[in-house]
């Protein structure tokens, strides 16, 4: 048993460095002295890691990125949340159809849902906007929010629900009473899943976003297919460690707690 132990831990490790290679092979890139993309061949540089204090370019897709991601998860969650508990309490006839079409855009090809976005802020006059972008976002978003909320509610007690009415609560005290505080891990998941979407999504942003709204995504698509920028290399070093600080602090949590 104990040969079988120390043989899963060493093809887990093996498949997990195999993972992070293509991370860890971006960071010589991201020092070179170098203005394109390459190795840095014994010149070492702090420059493009401070190019990314460009006010300009790279913060203002930052906090572009930042303003999105906020509101978009912010709605997202609020309209899954709404979807849900009103598929939970009243139970239609047609919730499954009703929210297969909710679901939809998980399925369908992103180039399509960012097409059919595309027309409809044409529609309204809001491409290349940030509401228009928030709106693009949110489409995305949602059937993934409404996925974790709804897995939460069906694992609620409805007998909760049920003792609020008969005590005297109103539908809607019960609902923000009850129900909410029982569900806020599956309110904050949603959320969760909602920002981080949103911060990385490029596929709809690339077709309704042009010269007035430029995300952190799309500014490094831009780059890596006009010229190669190194500071693209330096970003993703940044939201790699950032990545992995939030996962170990995480797992760190979760240890104190069941400890």
């Amino acid at each position: 048993m104990l040969g079988k132990s120390r043989f899963g831990i060493v093809v887990a490790g093996v498949v997990g460095l195999f993972l992070l290679l293509p991370l860890v092979a971006v960071v010589p890139f991201s020092f070179t002295a170098k203005r394109f993309l390459s190795l840095p061949g014994g010149e070492y540089s702090l420059r493009h890691y401070w190019a990314l204090l460009d006010t300009d370019t790279w913060l203002a897709s930052i906090g572009t990125s930042f303003l999105i991601a906020i509101v978009s998860s912010i709605v997202a969650t609020v309209l899954a949340t709404t979807f849900a508990l009103g598929i939970w309490l009243l139970r239609p006839r047609l919730a499954g159809i009703v929210t297969g079409l909710v679901l939809l855009p998980i399925v369908v090809p992103p180039v399509t849902s960012a097409v059919s976005i595309y027309f409809l802020l044409a529609q309204i006059g809001l491409l290349d906007t940030i509401p228009g972008v928030i709106i693009g976002h949110v489409v995305v978003t949602v059937p993934f929010a409404v996925v974790a909320i709804m897995a939460t509610l069906n694992r609620m007690d409805r007998t909760l629900d049920q003792a609020a009415r008969i005590l005297g609560a109103s539908p809607f005290q019960s609902i923000g009473l009850v129900i909410l505080p029982n569900i806020r891990f599956g309110l904050f998941t949603a959320w969760f899943i909602s920002l981080v979407m949103s911060w990385e999504e490029s596929s709809v942003t690339l077709f309704i976003s042009g010269v007035n709204v430029t995300t952190l995504p799309k500014r490094m698509w831009d780059n890596l297919r006009l010229d190669l920028d190194p500071a693209i290399a330096a970003i993703s070093v940044l939201m790699t460690l950032l990545t992995a600080l939030v996962i170990i602090l995480r797992g760190s949590r979760q240890q104190g707690q069941t400890s």
